[in-house]
C-alpha cells in the first residue's frame, strides 16, 4: 500500500531510524547522552517527529547540552513556545471548571498531565497536554456534562471509559508539534480502566478521596496518581503506542514519593492484583535512574506473569510506542494470563465488535491520521489479509512521519 507514500524512503529505512532516533532521544531526555548525535538530514527531520509523538519536544529544549543541525534547536525552542502559551489556556480552563464545580456542587478530579502540573511536578511549557482529563463519579456524569456544555463545549465522541468534548470553536493548526492555538479538548470519565488486552483492568475505587468537595482537586494520593499512571502506561505499551513522555511522567514522580506512599502502593494489591504494573515500570527503569525501592519492583514484579517478564525484559521504547512503524496483527496478545482469554482477544481482533467498528469511524472523522482511506476504508476482511501478506505501516506514525518530511 504505497500510493501517496512513493516520495519517502523506503518503509524499511524509515522504520530503522525511528528506531535509533527513539532510543537516542529516550537516553538524552534520561541524561545520558552528552554530544550530538551524527544523523543524516533524513533523520533530524524524523528526529522532529519522533519529539512530537513522543511528547517531549519541550522537555528536550532544557534538557538537552547540544544544538543539532536542520532547524532542530529552534523547532524545539517553538515546540516550548506554543506548549507554554497552549497551557496557560489550559489553566484558565481548569479555573473555570473549578469555580463551576463548586458552584453546582461536583466533585471533579483532574487527572494526569493536570495534577502533575498542580503538584509543580512540571513547569509551565515542559509537558505538552493533549486534553484536559477529568473524572467524575457515575451519579454526577450527567451533571457534568451539563457543566462542560455550559462552557461552550459539545460531545464529540463517546466510549465506553470516557467521553469527549471538543469546544465549538476549533482552529486549523500546524500540521507537526503543538500549537497555541490548539483546541483544548475535555475528556470526561467516569471510572478509570484500560483493556489489557481484552479482560478490562479496573483502578477506580483508589482514585475517589474518601470526603470528596465539590470543585476540582487532585488524586487523593501520590500512590493513586502512580497507579493510575502506570496502568495507563501498561495499556499503552500492550497497543504500541506508549509515549517517552508517559515514562518521563514515572521518573520525576517517583522521587517524590516517601515510603508511606510506596507501601499505600503496595497495600493495592490486596484488593486489586497488580500483574501489569512491573513492565512499565521495569521499563522507565532501564532508562532512568534507580529512585524506585528494591522491594517494591520486587513486589510488583512477583505479580507479573512470567511469560509477560519474559518478553519486555528484551523490549526497548522504540518496540512498544508509535516508534513501532507496523500494523501488529494482534498487538499486546503477551499480556493474556491465559489461553482462553489470548483466544478471545485473537477473534475480537479478527471479528471486532460493532462498537470498536464505530470507534473507528469516529476517529476517521475526527482524527487528521486515521482519515487515510488506504487504510481506514479498508474491510475487516480486507484488513486481516493485509496482516498476512504485507507489513502494512501504522496511519498514526506516517502521519507524522510526514508532516516531518513535508510530504502532504
Amino acid at each position: 500500500m504505497r500510493g501517496r507514500d512513493d516520495a519517502l524512503p523506503p518503509a524499511r529505512v524509515i522504520d530503522a531510524a525511528l528506531r535509533k532516533i527513539t532510543e537516542t532521544l529516550t537516553a538524552a531526555l534520561a541524561g545520558a547522552h552528552t554530544a550530538a548525535p551524527d544523523w543524516s538530514e533524513l533523520e533530524w527531520n524524523l528526529a522532529k517527529g519522533v519529539a512530537t509523538m513522543h511528547g517531549i519536544s519541550s522537555l528536550l529544549s532544557r534538557a538537552l547540552s547540544w544544538q543539532g543541525r536542520g532547524g532542530w534547536a529552534d523547532f524545539l525552542e517553538e515546540q516550548r513556545a506554543h506548549t507554554a502559551n497552549r497551557h496557560l489556556r489550559i489553566i484558565e480552563l481548569v479555573r473555570r471548571v473549578d469555580e463551576l464545580a463548586r458552584a453546582r456542587g461536583i466533585s471533579t478530579i483532574a487527572l494526569k498531565g493536570a495534577a502533575l502540573h498542580a503538584l509543580g511536578v512540571y513547569e509551565i511549557g515542559d509537558r505538552p497536554m493533549a486534553d484536559l482529563d477529568l473524572l467524575v463519579r457515575p451519579r454526577d456524569e450527567e451533571r457534568a456534562v451539563r457543566m462542560l456544555e455550559s462552557l461552550e463545549y459539545r460531545e464529540c465522541r463517546m466510549r465506553a471509559l470516557e467521553r469527549a468534548f471538543a469546544p465549538l470553536a476549533a482552529p486549523k493548526t500546524a500540521a507537526l508539534g503543538e500549537h497555541a492555538e490548539n483546541p483544548v479538548k475535555i475528556e470526561l470519565h467516569d471510572r478509570i480502566s484500560k483493556q489489557l488486552p481484552y479482560l478490562e483492568t479496573d483502578v477506580s475505587e483508589f482514585m475517589f478521596p474518601a470526603r470528596p468537595q465539590p470543585g476540582l482537586s487532585i488524586y487523593p494520593s501520590l500512590a493513586a496518581l502512580m497507579l493510575h499512571l502506570l496502568l495507563h502506561a501498561a495499556a499503552s505499551m500492550a497497543t504500541r503506542s506508549l509515549r517517552l513522555v508517559q515514562l518521563h511522567d514515572l521518573a520525576l514522580l517517583a522521587p517524590r514519593m516517601m515510603a508511606a506512599d510506596w507501601e499505600e502502593l503496595l497495600e493495592y494489591r490486596a484488593a486489586r492484583p497488580l500483574w501489569w504494573a512491573w513492565p512499565p515500570l521495569e521499563l522507565m527503569l532501564r532508562y532512568y535512574a534507580p529512585t524506585v525501592p528494591v522491594r517494591v519492583s520486587d513486589a510488583l514484579r512477583s505479580d507479573c506473569p512470567r511469560r509477560l517478564i519474559r518478553i519486555h525484559r528484551r523490549r526497548l521504547v522504540s518496540d512498544v510506542s508509535y516508534s513501532h512503524l507496523w500494523v501488529d496483527a494482534f498487538p499486546g496478545i503477551e499480556w493474556s494470563r491465559s489461553l482462553p482469554e489470548m483466544a478471545r482477544y485473537a477473534f475480537s481482533r479478527i471479528r471486532p465488535s460493532a462498537q470498536l467498528i464505530s470507534m473507528r469511524g469516529e476517529l476517521a472523522t475526527h482524527e487528521a491520521w486515521a482519515s487515510d482511506k488506504e487504510w481506514s476504508g479498508l474491510s475487516q476482511t480486507r484488513r486481516v489479509l493485509t496482516w498476512l501478506t504485507s507489513r502494512p505501516a501504522r496511519p498514526a506514525t506516517m502521519h507524522v512521519v510526514r508532516a516531518a518530511l513535508g510530504t502532504p
